[in-house]
């Protein structure tokens, strides 16, 4: 049975480091067997990978993908407090919001990029909401927050 970290190397993919906070808060927390994260942009290497709206600037696909990247950094975030992946027994809930343009209704398939790669990662499903808002911060498409249960 491969771990989670083996999954993510068979994916082609490596944790990024933890994207520092914006504000006041921390990445992740536990309390008692489960792990909440913050929510998590599409932050690579420092930086937004891209900012506007959903269904105008941004389109469902490279919004599908950028979720893809909230997911990643929330699991780099899950790490930092677990420290083994092979503890986490599952993924409970994931929420993704989507900054979107008025006529855009295609929020459930945006975050599937996050679930979907979750799914992978981790062998399971989970609880979800996918929300859309007028304006996430520094005007980021999408933001990820999941969590999860601890062995």
């Amino acid at each position: 049975m491969s771990s989670p970290e083996d999954r993510l190397s068979a994916l082609g993919l490596a944790l990024p480091d933890v994207v520092a906070p914006l504000a006041a808060y921390v990445p992740a927390v536990r309390s008692g067997a489960h792990v909440y994260t913050s929510g998590q942009l599409p932050i690579a290497g420092g930086e937004l990978l891209k900012t506007g709206k959903v269904g105008a600037e941004v389109t469902p696909e490279e919004a599908y993908e950028l979720a893809k990247v909230c997911a990643l950094n929330a699991i780099a975030a899950l790490k930092s407090v677990v420290g083994d992946l092979s503890q986490v027994a599952g993924i409970v809930k994931v929420v993704g919001f989507v900054a979107s343009d008025p006529s855009f209704t295609g929020q459930p398939q945006v975050v599937n990029g996050a679930s979907e790669l979750l799914g992978e990662v981790f062998q399971g499903a989970h609880a979800r909401s996918a929300v859309g808002v007028a304006v996430l911060p520094r005007d980021a498409p999408v933001e990820v927050e999941l969590i999860a249960e601890i062995r």
